[in-house]
């Protein structure tokens, strides 16, 4: 008989990552009609509150290395959606920039949020609780990325 602590059940890690991966399902038809990937919708949130950054910086964010995202950058480079270029103050800095399309994509995304929001609050949980299970999820993210884990 398996060791209670290894069983899949009574791990915290399975339920966040299978939650994680439907979650993402979920987000796949808007994403569809918009041409892009979830991690791609990812970096164009960071570039529409922020544009005009470093890759260094928007790789933190999503707490990913630079060498995840760098080919992750560069397709969306070449869909017409951003463009990278060397920072004018340094150099080694590759900063990252919308085009007119990646700023346009950003009217055909601003329902994603609530469409989504819709289709959880079809279960039992409520709006408070889905904010709670963020917060808290937040904090388990800061609390592993102080850490170094």
């Amino acid at each position: 008989m398996a060791d209670e602590r290894l069983k899949l059940e009574n791990q915290l890690c399975f339920p966040v990552y299978a939650a994680s991966r439907l979650i993402t399902r979920e987000y796949q038809p808007f994403l569809d009609s918009l041409g892009i990937t979830y991690p791609q919708y990812l970096v164009l949130m960071i570039l529409w509150e922020q544009d005009n950054m470093p890759v260094n910086d928007i790789a933190r964010k999503l707490i990913l290395n630079t060498n995840t995202i760098t080919p992750l950058l560069k397709r969306m480079e070449k869909q017409g959606i951003l463009m990278r270029e060397r920072s004018m103050k340094d150099e080694r800095k590759v900063m990252i920039r919308l085009t007119e399309v990646g700023r346009n994509l950003q009217n055909e995304a601003i329902k994603i949020p609530e469409q989504l929001a819709a289709k959880l609050l079809q279960g039992p949980l409520s709006i408070g609780e889905l904010i709670r299970l963020k917060d808290d999820l937040g904090v388990i993210i800061e609390m592993l990325t102080r850490s170094g884990s």
